[in-house]
């Protein structure tokens, strides 16, 4: 009974470990994200900070990217900037890509 016991807890703490994980990719994601669109919008050192910030606090709306897209769209359309969701929708998918090798580089290294 102890073996299944020991299993089990070995599964949640599994589970725990990887929610955590994909967390900090998606908050990494979110800063990088937001880090391309303060460049559109020719925002200052200062503004870019805080701006990253709005993003990563963007996606606690909402379950899914939809709540850090609106954002994005809303942010940028009001700049004057000349992006399409779709454009955003892509940008998302490569700070995807970059925010889990970034971490998976961090985590082999022993930083994370």
């Amino acid at each position: 009974m102890m073996d299944f016991k020991d299993r089990e807890r070995g599964e949640e703490a599994k589970f725990a470990f990887d929610e955590e994980n994909a967390f900090k990719i998606a908050a990494r994601r979110n800063r990088l994200l937001g880090e391309w669109a303060a460049g559109l919008m020719n925002l200052s050192e200062e503004e870019t900070d805080a701006y990253k910030k709005a993003v990563v606090q963007a996606d606690f709306e909402e379950a899914g990217d939809e709540d850090v897209v609106r954002k994005l769209l809303g942010d940028l359309t009001a700049a004057d900037c000349d992006v399409s969701e779709a454009d955003i929708r892509a940008k998302l998918s490569e700070c995807s890509v970059e925010a889990r090798r970034q971490f998976m580089g961090e985590a082999r290294d022993g930083q994370v």
